[in-house]
């Protein structure tokens, strides 16, 4: 399966599929093509998993700077940093996914929860929105779009 008919299929009715060919675009996107820069990669998994924010951001800011163009070394890096609370961090490294990746809907939602814990609802929607046109059976980006919209009907 390529990687846009893997997208075809997020959209189609059935959501078994979908996860499966959500399943496939992640594994797609760990592969940069050359192994030590995958092995680069999965150290900084394996150092984010184990709570090492701080190792993982070196490891993935190194991933970075040898291969700017691979953007799973910035979504991965984009992570570490949300979960260090560097939402503008987090949000500067989505930006550079979705500049390589525009079809990322990890990184579509992981920018749209960075601007809900800044309380940027409008942008947390519009993003949750674009999460959704990619992968509609996204639900914590479905769910992130209600909250996002019900704190813009507040402040309204």
């Amino acid at each position: 399966m390529t990687e846009q008919e893997a997208l075809s299929v997020l959209r189609a009715a059935d959501p078994v599929r979908a996860a499966s060919a959500a399943a496939a675009l992640w594994e797609m996107w760990h592969r940069s093509g050359q192994p030590d820069l995958d092995a680069l990669l999965r150290q900084g998994i394996d150092a984010m998993e184990a709570q090492q924010l701080a190792e993982a951001e070196k490891l993935f800011s190194r991933l970075i700077e040898i291969a700017p163009a691979f953007a799973e070394g910035w979504n991965k890096r984009a992570t570490v940093r949300y979960l260090a609370k560097d939402y503008v961090g987090s949000i500067a490294d989505c930006r550079e996914t979705l500049a390589r990746n525009p079809s990322h809907f990890g990184a579509l939602s992981g920018q749209a929860l960075c601007h809900l814990a800044l309380e940027e609802y409008r942008e947390a929607a519009e993003l949750c929105r674009r999460a959704l046109a990619v992968h509609p059976h996204l639900d914590g980006a479905r769910a992130n779009l209600r909250t996002a919209v019900q704190e813009l009907v507040k402040w309204n």
